[in-house]
């Protein structure tokens, strides 16, 4: 827990100074007011992150934080739950679709076993995953808690711990996981947060058919009232409902917001990560950026909950954070434009006259 403390009271404030100089650049750009919009407020934001203008966002990194689900034994996914160590595998093999984002938009991606419920010592040994490992996968949220209140914080001081090791070589952080079942246990930490009903906030996941999917609302239900955690609990709502992974991606939010480096929130079970990030520390919200909003139908509720608006809308549902490596080359956009377009002053461009 003293790591935890100590990362949740080292959170620095925006810089504003960073901001006035951001934004005093993008006010006398040779272009209509403010005419590229949200791509100049991202780069004010990023100003304001970084506490330097411009920000640094070369070098960039996507977290897979990989872990297995107690719950996913009552059906509430399409895949059997050996998926999820199969898939870590195809990330290591770079075959999968964040491998692909990743390539494209040059960021590197890391992944760590956070409770998988397989051997995957062979890939820590050589260097291919970071070992994580808080347990093999949680327990059946529907029956008690998923994890002990030691096992959350665990999780989450190990994605700040990843969060300081990769600093040294990351500009700009992105969220991603794999864990089959894993949006079961993010709505119901959306339900929540956004106070709202689990039948609101849940969605097809892997593409349950509809009696799929109130058999999953109800097992959602279910674990709610048998833990009955409370918003203002963060630990007790990870450790009765959540899972390693999830609590993982908090601690990277965490860590990386310490440190003053943006983080690219990927999708619903990354924006569950984040509503306990910002739980237990409200200022690191002010270095998540929203990459995208995805299909899952409790994900815009998740956004709001966190006033938090997308970069993207292309109705995506895979994870692994490949919205948030598809929202890339908008940082980078954000980033050239403040550092390479010319005041007017520069480029003896008269400007509009009131």
């Amino acid at each position: 827990m003293k790591l935890l403390t100590e990362t949740i009271n080292t959170i620095p404030t925006c810089d504003e100074g960073a901001r006035r100089r951001a934004r005093d650049r993008l006010e006398r750009l040779t272009m209509p007011y403010w005419a590229l919009g949200r791509l100049m407020d991202l780069a004010e934001d990023l100003a304001g992150m970084t506490g330097r203008t411009p920000p640094p966002a070369t070098r960039k990194t996507v977290a897979v934080m990989a872990a297995d689900h107690g719950i996913a034994a009552r059906g509430v996914s399409l895949y059997p739950r050996d998926v999820t160590m199969q898939m870590v595998h195809n990330f290591v093999r770079g075959g999968a679709g964040i491998n692909v984002l990743a390539r494209l938009a040059g960021a590197r991606v890391v992944v760590v076993d956070m409770g998988v419920a397989g051997d995957l010592g062979a890939l820590v040994r050589t260097g291919k995953i970071r070992d994580g490992k808080v347990a093999p996968g949680t327990r059946d949220m529907t029956e008690g808690p998923a994890m002990t209140r030691e096992e959350a914080v665990k999780s989450i001081e190990t994605g700040i711990r990843i969060a300081r090791d990769l600093a040294q070589t990351t500009d700009v952080f992105a969220t991603g996981e794999m864990g089959i079942g894993n949006t079961a246990p993010s709505s119901a930490i959306v339900a929540l947060y956004a106070r709202a009903e689990v039948a609101d906030v849940t969605g097809r996941g892997t593409g349950v058919s509809d009696d799929r999917l109130l058999h999953k609302i109800k097992m959602i239900e279910k674990a709610l009232a048998v833990n009955a955690p409370a918003p203002d609990d963060p630990i007790g709502v990870l450790s009765g409902v959540g899972g390693f992974e999830i609590g993982g991606i908090a601690g990277l939010i965490l860590g990386a917001a310490s440190l003053r480096k943006p983080v690219l929130v990927d999708g619903f079970i990354s924006t569950a990560g984040a509503l306990i990030a910002a739980a237990l520390a409200p200022r690191s919200r002010d270095y998540m950026i929203a990459s995208h909003r995805s299909m899952e139908k409790g994900h815009r509720i998740a956004l709001n909950a966190l006033g938090l608006k997308p970069l993207l809308d292309l109705d995506l549902r895979l994870g692994e954070g490949t919205g948030a490596a598809l929202a890339m080359p908008l940082v980078d956009a954000a980033v050239a434009i403040l550092s390479e377009v010319a005041t007017f002053e520069e480029a003896n461009v008269s400007q509009a006259k009131p």
